[in-house]
């Protein structure tokens, strides 16, 4: 099979089966499997919760929510805390969407209906970050400013930042698997075990991290220019 028909196949997003003559894609399955993994997880790692005399188990996973929490308010700012929450949660789910592919499925963010869902999920909360803090009058004249002649530009962003987000997050992850797919090509013994390390695993990761940082200024825009 040429690179050419892997990308295609890679592309492709099988219906795994249906409901009520709804498809259900390969992607949706997937993506079910993400969440119950992150339930699942977040139910076993915090049970049985103290206050004091706390386990190792604990102390651990508060280290890593503490920090999760203080990495993405600094991005988003500490007026913009109370979205902080969902910011994590897609960090976590883009995260586990690039890596799961490790594991022998296709990760969900090779279907661009999975990038653009979640890049318009984005930008709806930032126009409501920026209702919530202009006001519905003020979030209206935000599209007449600096000027009038203007508004045309400040509709179309509404259109180009959810374009932008999900194409940079579609694009990457296909883009590293068609460098895999070349080097396996051109060197199939031992660097494919080495690249895998970088675009599977941590280029996985930074892509989560670009998606949510972006967001986050976004959000902080939205909110410091009310």
């Amino acid at each position: 099979m040429s690179i050419a028909e892997k990308v295609m196949e890679e592309l492709n997003c099988e219906t795994v089966f249906s409901i009520g003559g709804i498809d259900i894609l390969e992607s949706t399955v997937v993506t079910w499997i993400i969440m119950a993994v992150l339930l699942l997880g977040s139910f076993l790692l915090t049970r049985n919760l103290k206050v004091r005399n706390i386990s190792k188990r604990q102390a651990a996973v508060e280290f890593c929510v503490t920090k999760l929490e203080d990495i993405v308010t600094d991005m988003v700012g500490e007026e913009g805390r109370s979205y902080v929450p969902y910011l994590i949660t897609v960090l976590l789910y883009i995260g586990f969407a690039n890596l799961i592919g490790i594991f022998g499925f296709k990760p969900p963010t090779k279907d661009l209906n999975v990038t653009i869902a979640l890049a318009v999920m984005s930008i709806i909360l930032v126009q409501v970050a920026s209702i919530r803090a202009r006001g519905t009058k003020g979030w209206l004249h935000s599209f007449l400013e600096p000027v009038p002649v203007v508004v045309p530009f400040n509709i179309l962003d509404l259109i180009t930042r959810p374009l932008s987000l999900c194409m940079r997050l579609f694009g990457n992850v296909l883009g590293a698997f068609v460098i895999m797919e070349l080097i396996e090509a051109v060197v199939p013994a031992v660097f494919p075990m080495i690249a895998s390390l970088y675009f599977d695993i941590f280029d996985g990761i930074l892509q989560a991290y670009v998606f949510v940082f972006l967001t986050s200024i976004y959000i902080k825009e939205a909110i410091e220019t009310s």
